[in-house]
């Protein structure tokens, strides 16, 4: 596999599974490339909610707006150029605030399989 790199102008956002809100994602990388994680960016409208629960390690990085995730133990939120990693198991509230967000993320393994 080359050495690739993306901007947000690469990505072609899809409504994030199972969400009915302004929340969607656009993975960049995934095992349709040969590669072991997922790579992608989030998108959320403002003041979304998001409840999930965590089925692999998802590593969210915060580039623009901001993020509050909450779990059993306790309430982050991150702004640009923070980090926030949610390990799998987890049951997560993810909100965006008053501004929505935009996020990039990787996740071990896989967090979607392709359709087909």
């Amino acid at each position: 596999m080359p050495v690739r790199k993306f901007a947000i102008a690469d990505a072609r956002f899809e409504r994030s599974p199972g969400q009915e809100g302004a929340a969607y994602v656009a993975n960049l990388v995934d095992q349709r490339d040969g590669a072991p994680i997922t790579i992608g960016y989030g998108r959320y409208g403002p003041d979304q909610r998001m409840e999930e629960e965590i089925v692999v390690d998802d590593v969210m990085i915060v580039l623009e707006g901001r993020v509050s995730v909450e779990s059993d133990g306790g309430t982050v939120t991150a702004g640009p150029g923070e980090i926030v990693h949610m390990p799998k198991g987890s049951r997560v509230t993810i909100r965006s605030h008053e501004a929505g967000a935009v996020t990039a993320y990787v996740t071990y393994p896989h967090w979607q399989q392709p359709e087909g």
